[in-house]
């Protein structure tokens, strides 16, 4: 398109593909596809008032609302709308970093194509058929890991008898138990022991464990397998219980023990015991309840390769939820 100046008076019409030329007190017509020729008109009326000697500025083009091509060569723009590669100022150009009337569009967001190991095995099945397996996978999959959960961090249990009342409540009908009675509900203790705590440290004194018996426990308490008691002994000490107004004491390397965990009507003995060395990886076990335990005092001390876990909180019933 040429450049032209409009005279006083005279206006124009643009014709894509043409050109013009001004022509003064008269207007354009166009010619698609050739040149505007100038149509004389008649000049206005003149006022009977002086010509201003104030020079007029030239006349400006209308402004042209831009509108946003569509078809091939536009994207999406904000809300949808096609988005020129061209982008006027005011555009939205902004809205991507880019400074207004840059001209620079983002590239596409990449589609992702990523299918889990289910899906790019299953994707040419029925819908059916890979929603049945989709489920099958999940529940096979929750149930390993709860198992390899209580195989190898936390496990559940309970007791099974008064040895260690009332620090932890057995389960009735057993001799000595506490348990409240709730009708079909069971309310004796539940405990939770970690089962990865002894392979990371060693197990302490005071402790409540859950260790499976050695086979004189079978023998001579006529019950074995896994059972839940309090660590006194440690590998290398002297254990050995006194009786003092037929309470039982226990002293380690010839020092009474603390128990503060020992309620005084629960002290009493039938009998001494020691003075016994541990050996070297063992442990000497004892219960809390000491008249109705049977524990190391009568089948001997528990190797480390049996402790199965620390006992470190009680689950169940809610009013007795605790930690150890």
């Amino acid at each position: 398109m040429s450049n032209a100046e409009d005279p006083p008076g005279g206006t124009h019409e643009a014709v894509p593909g043409g050109t013009h030329e001004a022509v003064p007190g008269g207007t354009h017509e166009a010619v698609p596809g050739g040149t505007h020729e100038a149509v004389p008109v008649a000049p206005p009326a003149m006022s009977a008032a002086p010509l201003s000697e104030t020079p007029v500025a030239p006349s400006q083009p209308a402004a042209t609302p831009w509108t946003a091509p569509s078809g091939e060569g536009a994207s999406a723009g904000q809300h949808g709308w096609p988005m020129a590669a061209d982008d006027p100022p005011g555009n939205g150009g902004e809205l991507y970093g880019q400074a207004p009337g840059s001209g620079v569009v983002p590239p596409p967001l990449p589609v992702s194509h990523w299918r889990n190991p289910v899906d790019r095995l299953t994707r040419r099945l029925p819908t059916g058929v890979r929603v049945t397996i989709d489920w099958i996978v999940t529940i096979v999959g929750a149930i390993a890991i709860v198992l390899l959960v209580k195989a190898f961090v936390v496990n559940p249990y309970r007791i099974p008898s008064s040895s260690m009342e009332p620090t932890l409540h057995c389960s009735q009908p057993a001799v000595g138990c506490e348990t409240r009675l709730a009708g079909p509900i069971d309310l004796s203790d539940r405990v939770l022991a970690n089962r990865f705590l002894y392979r990371i440290r060693d197990p302490r004194r005071g402790e409540i464990i859950v260790f499976r018996t050695p086979p004189e426990a079978q023998i001579r308490c006529g019950a074995g397998g896994t059972f839940v008691k309090r660590l006194v002994g440690l590998p290398g000490d002297t254990v050995e219980v006194r009786l003092r107004d037929g309470n039982g004491y226990v002293y380690i390397n010839g020092k009474p023990l603390r128990e503060p965990y020992i309620e005084k009507s629960r002290r009493s003995a039938i009998e001494t015991y020691g003075p016994t060395k541990i050996k070297p990886g063992h442990y000497f076990m004892m219960g809390d309840n000491r008249a109705q335990s049977c524990d190391s005092r009568l089948w001997g001390t528990v190797p480390r390769a049996n402790l199965i876990g620390k006992v470190f909180a009680t689950y169940w019933p809610p009013n007795r939820i605790s930690l150890h």
